[in-house]
């Protein structure tokens, strides 16, 4: 059994053409192939013969009329199929906003967590390196002030005193070390105080 071949030819006349005759001037061949009026009115068609549709084809030029830098455009515009297209991370003219993402399992929670301590951590002020060790010994956080300095040693020199831990040895020891980091925050707050740089209780 020979399967007849049922697809439309390319130069058979348009199944869609509307029977009447030719829009050439003076020809009065059927109509059976479309052409654009013009690159405004693309769906919007004169209907010619196969001689003169083939006449019109030869002669069209989609950017004719048009300037360098209109042609220029309208290639890039066909790019993106003439469809408006933004900077990655944005949606629309507006900036990408991650909590606008549904996400019911918190796939994105972990990022965001790290993203906002690191957001913490870049907001607050930057201890001096002279001053960490010192600070950790008297469990105090930067920034501090010189009152809450000699009151946090006075809490801590009645603790570790000797007198306080019947001799012990090892309070002594930590008594010198609380000292030392004392002397040093108090001679760099100070220092500030008098440079009007010292945080306000």
């Amino acid at each position: 059994m020979i399967k007849r071949n049922t697809r439309h030819r390319a130069f058979d006349p348009d199944p869609d053409a509307p029977g009447r005759c030719c829009d050439a001037p003076g020809c009065t061949q059927s109509a059976g192939y479309r052409a654009p009026r013009s690159r405004t009115s693309l769906n919007e068609y004169f209907w010619f013969c196969l001689e003169h549709v083939r006449e019109y084809n030869a002669r069209w030029d989609y950017y004719k009329g048009m300037s360098a830098a209109q042609i220029e455009a309208q290639l890039k515009a066909d790019v993106s199929w003439d469809r408006p297209s933004w900077k990655l991370g944005s949606v629309g003219r507006q900036p990408f906003n991650e909590e606008d993402v549904l996400d019911p399992l918190d796939v994105l929670g972990a990022s965001r967590a790290e993203r906002a301590r690191r957001r913490r951590e870049s907001a607050a002020p930057r201890v001096p390196d002279p001053l960490r060790e010192p600070l950790d010994t008297m469990g105090l956080r930067w920034p501090v002030s010189l009152d809450e300095v000699k009151a946090r040693y006075k809490a801590l020199a009645k603790k570790h005193h000797p007198d306080a831990n019947n001799g012990d040895r090892s309070a002594e020891e930590r008594l010198k070390t609380i000292n030392v980091a004392y002397s040093t925050l108090r001679t760099h707050l100070a220092s500030n105080v008098d440079s009007g740089l010292e945080k306000t209780a």
